[in-house]
């Protein structure tokens, strides 16, 4: 670890009461022991509207596309949504759902992703059901996004998408994937995504920073939850040397070359100095990368606190990156599309 780790950073207060009233088990750990009941509990329990649900009443076009995986992989389920009555190609966030590699499913983002930014900014969205660990290990997961990357860029005509203006983003293991899927896409010579946008994202396997030693308990994910999600992903890789930067973004050693980057992480969540390192790492290596960090903020704090004034600060400034990065339709620029920011 690198320095010694203090009292843990104070709560943002509205946020601390909504944690509060979340009760005990909000900030329950994962254990290797637990990990197949919380899994069943989570198939059971976390939302997963159909198609119909989400076309919202012909708001929005909805699909679920199975596309070809890497050789020897099974293959991907990609769910497709754009808003309705739109003819025009549109830009493009292909999405990887959170839930620490272990939990969560494609469908359950898409309500928040088509309101948010779907409808508001005239975006398509891709949400990829990408196979959860310890069922699929590294590098499965990634390759089921990195080929339905591939083929929602080779189908964009089809699909009504821009292949010049894809964004790839995520949230915490979602997030992870995206950093990862930049690298690898990058070093494949595949598609060249403008943006990457990585919301308090996963990346780095050796879970021994300060900030995951002084949220430990005490985050909603904190690093006994980090080191069981990490095992199951990487197997017997775990606690080596031998885990590639495409498992483990912290640990790449050339961040150059990458797409812009957003990137936002809590003051008080075990990801905080994982994420602001990899932030200053690209700007180290000459790229750009937005970074937030919401003060007093845990992991996921604007899932449990939607309404509080930091949930509606981070969306504001997501959103204001997005702009940038995609040129909205409601914000002309004279000569082109603009595409900067970061």
């Amino acid at each position: 670890m690198d320095g010694a780790a203090g009292d843990a950073p104070p709560f943002d207060p509205e946020l601390a009461a909504a944690l509060a009233a979340a009760g005990a088990g909000a900030r329950d750990p994962l254990t290797p022991e637990n990990l197949a009941a919380r899994q069943e509990r989570d198939i059971a329990a976390r939302p997963r509207p159909t198609a119909r649900d989400l076309r919202a009443d012909g708001r929005f076009e909805v699909a679920e596309l199975r596309v070809p995986a890497a050789p020897g992989g099974p293959d991907v389920t990609l769910v497709s949504a754009r808003p309705a009555g739109i003819a025009r190609p549109l830009p493009l966030l292909y999405y990887m759902h959170g839930g620490g590699m272990i939990l969560g499913n494609a469908w359950s983002v898409l309500r928040q992703l088509l309101g948010t930014w779907a409808g508001p900014l005239e975006l398509a969205v891709v949400s990829v059901e990408y196979r959860l660990a310890p069922q699929a290990q590294y590098p499965g997961p990634l390759e089921d996004c990195y080929a339905g990357l591939v083929w929602v860029a080779g189908h964009a005509a089809e699909l009504g998408v821009d292949a010049d203006r894809i964004v790839i983003g995520g949230k915490s293991a979602g997030g992870g994937l995206a950093a990862a899927l930049a690298l690898l896409t990058r070093d494949r010579g595949g598609p060249v995504p403008i943006g990457q946008l990585l919301l308090c994202p996963m990346l780095d396997d050796r879970n021994d920073t300060v900030s995951g030693h002084q949220m430990a308990g005490i985050d909603t994910w904190d690093r006994t939850s980090n080191a069981t999600a990490w095992q199951a992903l990487l197997g017997d890789r775990y606690g080596t040397a031998d885990v590639p930067p495409y498992a483990a973004p912290a640990r790449a050693t050339d961040l150059s070359r990458l797409p812009p980057a957003y990137i936002e992480v809590g003051s008080a969540e075990t990801f905080r100095d994982e994420d602001v390192a990899y932030a200053n790492a690209i700007w180290q290596a000459g790229g750009r990368a937005e970074l937030h960090v919401w003060p007093g903020a845990f992991h996921g704090f604007d899932t449990l606190a939607p309404q509080a004034a930091l949930s509606r600060d981070a969306r504001d400034a997501r959103t204001r990156w997005l702009r940038r990065i995609l040129g909205a339709p409601s914000r002309p620029v004279a000569n082109g599309t603009e595409r900067t920011g970061g």
